[in-house]
């Protein structure tokens, strides 16, 4: 074995490693990509990008090309998510970089095509898809109870908007070092929940904890969600945000029938994985 390339990347500072892998020959075990994430055993990142052909993966929507090309998502703990709005862009970057991709083209996901357009200033926008409310529960930090907005971008997230107490204006105060408490019944899966307080009515500033992460610098489905559930508690079913998060700033928009993302994405680096570390996992 020659060793395994790689590439490191960011969109407003959420990290991956992206694994190129056309033919699906890689064997991404759970403990290999908590050991790639790992940011003192391995490489360092929120989580992993495997760049295969949707027809080579097993549990592919049927909505997805089966030709083109799929993003295989994994979380820094191993487990396998349904889609990262970030990870989409940073996705797209890479297949643009390497001449897989046109301008305008549909990256595969566990939430189905998404449709993408990589800008010549770096950003991209990701259209993606439809967003739905699903109802209302709440996430506890440091013993405080938040009400949040339920809503499903392809993955659950619990968005809640702190605006009532002046006290509670302050994110920055919040702990996320350890998953805030949630309704297990409600989000069996778990959720990523976000954290946002409006700073003018088309922008808001928010803090996540992602589900099999931790506090990321941002999460692109997040940021989906917070300005959906702002639009929803203020009885508006469309509308645009920009949403600043620790890593950057990214704008939002819902519409009647789906919603878009788009924001910066940086490849950092590039190299080679020794074939005797991966064996090691």
């Amino acid at each position: 074995m020659q060793g395994i390339d790689f590439v490191k990347g960011h969109g407003t500072e959420n990290d991956f490693v992206v694994l190129p892998d056309p033919d699906g020959k890689l064997d991404l075990t759970p403990a290999r990509v908590r050991a790639l994430c790992d940011r003192n055993r391995g490489l360092g990142a929120d989580g992993v990008l495997r760049v295969v052909r949707a027809g080579l993966v097993e549990d592919v929507p049927s909505d997805v090309d089966p030709d083109g090309w799929f993003m295989d998502y994994r979380n820094a703990d191993g487990s396998v998510a349904e889609m990262c709005g970030n990870g989409v862009r940073v996705f797209a970057a890479y297949l643009r970089e390497a001449g897989l991709a046109e301008a305008e083209f549909v990256v595969g996901t566990r939430s189905g095509p998404r449709p993408v357009v990589a800008h010549e200033d770096g950003h991209v926008t990701v259209h993606m898809g439809p967003v739905r409310i699903f109802g209302e529960s709440t996430a506890t930090v440091g013993g405080r109870e938040f009400a949040g907005v339920a809503v499903d971008v392809g993955n659950p997230h619990l968005a809640c908007l702190i605006e009532d107490d002046p006290s509670e204006l302050d994110l920055t105060a919040l702990d996320l070092t350890v998953p805030p408490g949630h309704d297990s019944v409600f989000f069996p899966h778990g959720v990523n929940v976000e954290f946002a307080r409006k700073l003018a009515p088309d922008a808001i500033q928010m803090r996540v904890h992602e589900r099999g992460v931790g506090e990321t610098r941002s999460c692109g489905t997040g940021t989906v969600a917070a300005v959906a559930a702002m639009l929803h508690l203020a009885g508006k079913r469309t509308g645009e945000s920009t949403v600043d998060i620790p890593g950057g700033r990214v704008r939002v928009g819902i519409t009647e029938d789906g919603s878009t993302l788009t924001g910066p994405a940086v490849l950092v680096a590039r190299g080679r994985l020794d074939p005797v570390w991966w064996s090691a996992y």
